[in-house]
């Protein structure tokens, strides 16, 4: 089997040799293609405007100047055109991605692309906590993921779905349970701006997260996190919301 690793957080991201060593207990045939930078949020964007810069890192690593999307391209279309891989996990992101945060994240968008692409592919995050972005648990996402992938590749699921997986924050003998999972849905008002002023008092600002009490729904990804369960949730390209469909198939005919 021929694995394709890649990721958001760019090709030195500690979460990508976290993933790189879950691809290997899977396969002896793994190859790195990753941003060259930090691209985080970017979300499943294309470098249109500006071309694609290649740069090998050393054997079977890769860094791609541009996004999660155009790594996944770059490897299918031109670095792995003679043999494609068999599976592109993505990942393992420095932070969760749960939620609506799969709308936003390249890590996603990655696998999205994959699945695009005829692929099966799956995206890995971990979650952190007050220890912040410096002290995430990799060795959780290490520690679970051979045998969760091991699972998920022994099942059937439809060509055009994919799988995002989300470690909790904890260690790996602290997780209680892996289980399936709805894409949550957070309260909005955590949602701010934060305005500043630079050393001439010209004013920029931040998007920013406020702390909020906020209680996720039983089931969701943002409850199995919270209760240091792995949350598996199948995702579908299709976004067509097939009751509302049928609501407007009455109207406009």
């Amino acid at each position: 089997m021929r694995i394709l690793c890649t990721n958001d957080d760019g090709i030195h991201a500690p979460g990508l040799k976290a993933l790189e060593a879950i691809a290997r207990q899977l396969s002896d045939d793994v190859i790195v293609v990753a941003p060259e930078t930090d691209q985080s949020g970017v979300s499943h964007s294309l470098s249109l405007n500006d071309p694609l810069r290649l740069r090998e890192i050393s054997e079977r690593h890769y860094a791609v100047k541009g996004t999660p999307t155009d790594c996944v391209i770059m490897a299918m279309r031109s670095i792995l055109a003679d043999r494609k891989p068999d599976l592109i996990l993505s990942g393992v992101n420095r932070g969760q991605n749960v939620a609506e945060d799969v709308s936003y994240s390249g890590t996603i968008a990655a696998a999205i692309e994959g699945t695009m692409l005829g692929v099966r592919s799956i995206a890995l995050s971990q979650a952190y906590g007050p220890g912040g972005r410096n002290k995430v648990k990799f060795q959780t996402a290490e520690h679970h993921g051979p045998g969760i992938v091991r699972k998920l590749l022994e099942m059937e699921w439809p060509r055009h779905s994919l799988v995002n997986v989300n470690f909790p924050d904890c260690e790996p003998d602290d997780v209680v349970a892996t289980v399936a999972t709805n894409q949550g849905l957070r309260d909005q008002a955590f949602l701010k701006i934060d305005e500043r002023e630079d050393g001439r008092g010209n004013p920029y600002y931040w998007i920013a997260f406020a702390k909020t009490d906020f209680t996720p729904g039983h089931g969701t990804d943002l409850w199995a996190i919270r209760s240091k369960r792995i949350s598996i949730t199948p995702l579908k390209l299709d976004y067509t919301d097939e009751p509302t469909l049928t609501q407007f198939a009455q109207v406009f005919r």
